[in-house]
């Protein structure tokens, strides 16, 4: 029986075994097509009746062992990447969703998925239910209906730095025959693995921690294996029932375990394109390799910056996990015993303006999109990310209007708190 290897040695060593000759640092596979000495092998590849590469849009071999490195460090029995964040929240929904078909989500997600999903995947055809993710399971399961497709919730949300209780959505989902799906970004595999609480699927924004230089855009699904598809056959038939575009192929049948990432592959990616760039995966996998040690070391640079915070006059509330008495504290305790994330919500007393001033203030931390990389950045929400919602709707996503998203990086925690310091006047 091979040795399970830790999460930091998957980090370093994961995907790529190299044999003799061969190059000891990923290859950039940077070519869009593969030859083939008859035609009959390259049809075999077009029906699925073999594996192999063909075509970079479905798969590339950089890109696939960039996936298979995340999988791993997840648990999972099979990865894919995209070429975003976003990209994967999507194929991760409507790989089980059609027209007339529903989702149950969280509230407090990333505003980007939130309007994903209530606005241009309800132009499609598929609605969504948002609710609130500290709820009872018995009110949580009042948003359920019978073409009920998923539910979806992030580890730790974004911008709310809220923790998600992954046993109990994994129970709720499940009792109602339906996979949860879970946004890992934040707390990253090396931190929590959603698949040992009863998750099913897991998505990344490899932009953010994965990455962790702020310089490749990108995504990644990852399938547990373990939800049983073929229990909710008449749930899941674009998993269960033959496929007219591949000559009436069943992916439970043809493919078992990694059914559903195969679809995504030979569905999803083929006709919609999401593809990311080999040398995109190939920086994603140098940010990989150094995933243990920058996690750590943001987790550890916010938890002073919390702390700071918290012992400061002129803020007006912090949330972040790490911080006792804080209402996640228990649950971080729970699925995040070594650390959360380098993220911390909190506003100012003063409220929006002069969260805004503070803001404007900052010399070493930097007013950007980004989030989770190495250097320490701000954001805004209410002001930014989350611009498009409502009042209404940025109460529900739980982003309050003087909410300040800090993405604590890996500088000196002196300068980053002198930082602050100076910023606030003091």
């Amino acid at each position: 029986m091979t040795k399970k290897l830790k999460p930091a040695t998957l980090c370093v060593q994961g995907g790529w075994k190299p044999k003799k000759g061969e190059s000891r640092v990923v290859p950039i596979c940077q070519s869009t097509t593969f030859k083939y000495e008859t035609s009959e092998q390259m049809a075999r590849l077009f029906d699925l009746e073999e594996a192999g590469y063909f075509y970079t849009r479905l798969q590339n071999p950089t890109c696939d062992v960039v996936a298979a490195k995340i999988a791993a460090l997840e648990g999972g029995v099979a990865g894919m990447l995209t070429s975003s964040g976003q990209a994967a929240s999507f194929f991760a929904v409507l790989n089980l969703c059609s027209a007339g078909d529903h989702i149950v989500s969280s509230a407090t997600i990333y505003g980007g998925t939130y309007n994903l999903f209530a606005v241009t995947m309800k132009k499609m055809g598929i609605e969504v239910t948002f609710i609130d993710q500290d709820a009872s399971e018995e009110e949580i399961g009042q948003a359920f209906r019978s073409n009920t497709k998923a539910l979806f919730g992030e580890t730790i949300s974004n911008p709310g730095v809220e923790v998600l209780d992954i046993e109990k959505f994994a129970r709720i989902a499940h009792s109602h025959g339906v996979p949860l799906i879970v946004d890992n970004t934040f707390a990253t595999p090396v931190n929590c693995r959603p698949f040992e609480w009863g998750a099913d699927i897991v998505t990344h924004s490899t932009t953010k921690y994965m990455d962790g230089h702020a310089t490749s855009v990108g995504g990644a699904i990852v399938d547990s294996g373990n939800f049983d598809w073929e229990a909710y056959a008449d749930k899941f038939p674009g998993l269960t029932q033959p496929d007219p575009s591949y000559h009436g192929l069943t992916y439970t049948k043809a493919f078992g375990k990694n059914a559903y990432i195969t679809k995504a592959v030979v569905q999803l990616m083929r006709d919609l394109g999401s593809s990311p760039a080999p040398m995109n995966a190939f920086l994603l996998n140098l940010g990989l390799e150094t995933l243990h040690l920058r996690v750590q070391r943001h987790c550890q640079n916010a938890q002073r910056v919390a702390e700071f915070l918290a012992a400061n006059d002129k803020v007006a509330w912090v949330n972040y996990p790490g911080l006792p008495g804080n209402k996640y504290h228990e649950l971080a305790g729970k699925y995040l015993p070594d650390g959360s994330c380098g993220v911390i919500a909190f506003g100012l007393k003063g409220g929006r303006d002069e969260s805004i001033r503070f803001m404007d203030s900052l010399k070493l931390a930097a007013i950007v999109t980004h989030v989770a990389d190495a250097r320490t950045s701000v954001l805004h929400p209410a002001s930014h990310t989350h611009r498009q919602l409502s009042d209404e709707q940025l109460r529900e996503a739980g982003v309050a209007p003087d909410l300040i998203r800090l993405s604590v990086g890996i500088e000196d925690v002196e300068d980053i708190l002198d930082d602050i310091r100076q910023a606030l006047g003091e």
